[in-house]
């Protein structure tokens, strides 16, 4: 295929939003399937049993559509205008990670995909085209790094040096050959930061992670209570974690979403535990509504909540937990009881 495709390709999808662009081979990340096998081999993947389950197809994308000549790479920005380790000092309310505080990403960045997917058809007559939004088994990261996206740095998310650490990853999987755009390289250097401000202590070394003691994996997809010696970490981040993103000298770059579905809603942002504590079932799904959060079910959440509330220092939320102790979701009850227990140690110092 000419350059001249691959240009006006590029052009449609910054046209559409997108904030860059990059093209590979299904096939240019070849380590992924070794690094993902040692990944799983040593339980680190925790309760993400589909990880393991889809292995084959994660672990090449050229396993998963064997036609696909060429991956389609793109970023969309979700940076917010503020430091998200702001919200860690708030005690009585609640961190949510930046981009779970207004519109779900998956809808968003899909149907842009779809829309440049759309318009690719129309330029090459007979092509076939497939788009992922991070959940198929797609393993975006090292793609995004093959295409020239960014880099894995040593906290395993992308880093851009246009963007920082605040973006999506899309991808669109064609049947054409495109112009190859080239990869890019690691610029993390000495730098550390990312690792040294994990509180949990989830990076075993540089560029590998721990999901069973990431903050992000433990508010989000773990079942069930978390490990108490675990919890005072999590501090009062109820869904998701930004500290190894935001800390990032990469950010010097990064500039504020163009996307207003992205900034974050007035009521989500460091909203008071004690109002999120007592939401029902009903209540739940109302507020979290076309939101990311509202997958993870009101149990899980308010158990988050409730871990919160507990390394809150604040003895005016006893009540709240213990209004809980008994609830019908033992998960909670367990989070409730375990909060009221760091609160009363909290009223007898």
């Amino acid at each position: 295929m000419s350059a001249g495709l691959t240009r006006a390709l590029r052009e449609k999808a910054l046209a559409e939003g997108f904030s860059d662009f990059g093209i590979c081979r299904p096939d240019a990340a070849p380590q992924t399937a070794q690094r993902l096998a040692e990944f799983v081999g040593e339980g680190r993947h925790g309760q993400m049993g589909w990880m393991a389950e889809r292995m084959h197809w994660r672990g090449s994308a050229a396993a998963l559509w064997p036609e696909a000549r060429s991956v389609i790479m793109l970023a969309e920005n979700y940076g917010p205008d503020h430091d998200p380790l702001e919200a860690l000092a708030l005690k009585d309310r609640a961190a949510i990670s930046v981009y779970a505080q207004n519109k779900d990403y998956h809808d968003v960045v899909k149907k842009r995909l779809k829309r440049v997917g759309r318009w690719l058809i129309e330029q090459s007559e007979g092509a076939e085209i497939k788009v992922f939004v991070d959940t198929a088994p797609v393993m975006e990261k090292p793609l995004a790094m093959a295409a020239g996206l960014g880099w894995q740095g040593k906290h395993t998310n992308v880093v851009s040096r246009r963007l920082g650490s605040w973006f999506f990853l899309g991808a669109i999987f064609t049947t054409l050959e495109l112009e190859e755009t080239g990869g890019e390289v690691d610029h993390c250097g000495s730098c550390r930061k990312c690792l040294d401000i994990c509180p949990t202590d989830a990076f075993p070394a540089p560029y590998q992670l721990d999901a069973r003691r990431c903050i992000s994996y433990l508010t989000i997809e773990h079942h069930g209570p978390v490990d108490e010696s675990l919890r005072k970490g999590l501090g009062n981040r109820i869904y998701g974690c930004d500290d190894c993103l935001a800390v990032c000298p990469w950010n010097k770059f990064a500039s504020r979403a163009a996307e207003i579905r992205y900034h974050g809603r007035a009521e989500l942002q460091s909203p008071r535990l004690r109002e999120l504590a007592v939401l029902d079932d009903t209540e739940f799904r109302a507020l979290f509504s076309g939101s990311p959060i509202k997958r993870i079910g009101r149990g899980r959440f308010v158990r988050n909540v409730l871990y919160a509330i507990g390394n809150s220092e604040d003895a005016g939320l006893l009540g709240v937990a213990q209004a809980l102790c008994e609830d019908e979701d033992e998960t909670v009850a367990d989070a409730a009881r375990w909060a009221c227990n760091e609160l009363v140690h909290r009223v007898k110092d």
